[in-house]
């Protein structure tokens, strides 16, 4: 009975990891898409430049388990977007704005997917609930 008991909590730490990982992954998406239309200070200058969540797994020596943890955060080294836009303050001598090389739709597409891993995390919580639940209300009987 205490491993089962030790297992829930372990599934319950395991998805508490997930949830945390897929949370910061989503604060990065968050990030990419605030910026995606600013432009650089200086005239010529590299505006913001995408990032990329990475995970990593990791022993959790008190649960014993693997779980997933955010890693480093990567720059995303692909090109900037180019505008012809002579009168903008980010102009360079050509006339051009760099633009961050953020596209809308590959990080809503990142934003889903965390969405799906951060509920399914999420109902591995609530079904180790209901089965703790379950049994006590069976041992209580």
């Amino acid at each position: 009975m205490a491993d089962d008991i030790s297992d829930f909590s372990r599934s319950m730490g395991i998805a508490t990891s997930g949830l945390r990982a897929q949370a910061g992954r989503m604060r990065v998406i968050s990030e990419n898409v605030a910026n995606s239309e600013s432009t650089a200070q200086t005239p010529g200058g590299d505006p913001y430049r995408r990032k990329v969540p990475t995970f990593t797994s990791e022993l959790d020596r008190t649960l014993d388990a693997k779980v997933v943890g955010l890693g480093r955060i990567k720059p995303d080294m692909s090109t900037f977007r180019m505008k012809y836009e002579p009168g903008n303050p980010s102009a360079d001598a050509a006339g051009n704005v760099k633009y961050p090389n953020v596209n809308s739709l590959v990080e809503m597409t990142d934003l889903k997917e965390a969405q799906r891993s951060y509920e399914a995390n999420l109902n591995v919580i609530s079904a180790t609930r209901r089965m703790i639940q379950r049994t006590l209300d069976i041992l209580k009987a």
